[in-house]
């Protein structure tokens, strides 16, 4: 009697295969790492896949306060505010979730979304903002992105204020914040499609083009210049609170012996300067 012939293993995945080319058991994240590599240069994964897994490992290591929107830098609605000038303020900036504070920036009462207040304008309803408004959920700067990743999904909530240890508020961070760590940058029709990978860019006529999360030490030390980094880490943070607003495109700032114009902003936080040395 003649046996069956053996049936054909079936398919491993990339992951089993990547356990199995492992060489011996990893002892530390970093020879971890490593192998991976190894793994996708002998072709077990795609460029993109190793970017992500490497993402996910590494997003265990930072904090809230490593991605967070800072304050300087963030839109928050007043909570008597009139619906028509917040309506104007959300078609405007294409977000769909906004902070809301009382007479005190620092009391959040909660999380307006787009979509409530788009529906009370729809069906004609008379509320106020307040009546309007979702919970907020505060969390303190130095909460892991991870176990605030998992956190998002368990609530599904998609924004927190983060506040630090005196309990005022020091930003906000999103669930496309943490997982733009893991993919990398998710960009949407309201991003900007030029590469800011660089901060600090040679621009026409002279002007130089900076990142308004440049450094403030970064800043000096390419310009001579001497700004204080004690209040403020960034070039953004620093025009801000010397505007006194969230500055809008088009704005200029003399401070320093250099002229700050506002080449790029959005609704939530200023995006880059042309600077030139100011003229006096």
């Amino acid at each position: 009697m003649s046996e069956d012939p053996p049936s054909s293993p079936a398919p491993r995945s990339w992951f089993e295969r990547i356990v199995q080319a492992l060489s011996g058991e990893p002892q530390s994240r970093e020879e971890l790492i490593e192998e991976l590599r190894h793994a996708q240069a002998n072709g077990l994964l795609s460029n993109d896949t190793l970017s992500m897994v490497e993402g996910a490992i590494e997003v265990a290591d930072l904090s809230v306060a490593d991605v967070m929107v800072p304050r300087a830098q963030m839109v928050a609605l007043a909570a008597d505010a009139p619906l028509q000038q917040v309506l104007g303020v959300v078609i405007e900036s294409g977000h769909s979730r906004f902070p809301v504070h009382g007479e005190d920036k620092d009391e959040i009462l909660g999380i307006l979304l787009a979509k409530d207040l788009l529906r009370c304008f729809s069906e004609g309803a008379h509320a106020t903002l307040r009546e309007l408004l979702r919970p907020v959920t505060m969390i303190p700067e130095s909460k892991r992105l991870n176990i605030l990743l998992k956190e998002f999904r368990l609530s599904r909530n998609h924004m927190a204020i983060v506040v630090d240890e005196y309990g005022g508020v020091a930003g906000l961070v999103t669930i496309e914040d943490v997982l733009e760590q893991i993919v990398g940058d998710i960009d949407d029709e309201h991003d900007d499609d030029d590469d800011e990978g660089t901060l600090i860019q040679a621009g026409p006529n002279g002007d130089f083009l900076v990142s308004a999360l440049t450094p403030i030490d970064e800043f000096n030390e390419r310009f001579g210049s001497e700004f204080s980094d004690e209040e403020f880490d960034t070039v953004g943070g620093m025009i801000t609170a010397q505007i006194g607003h969230l500055p809008e495109a088009g704005e200029d700032l003399a401070l320093g012996g250099f002229l700050f114009h506002v080449a790029k902003a959005d609704a939530r936080r200023v995006q880059q300067f042309a600077v030139r040395v100011h003229e006096a």
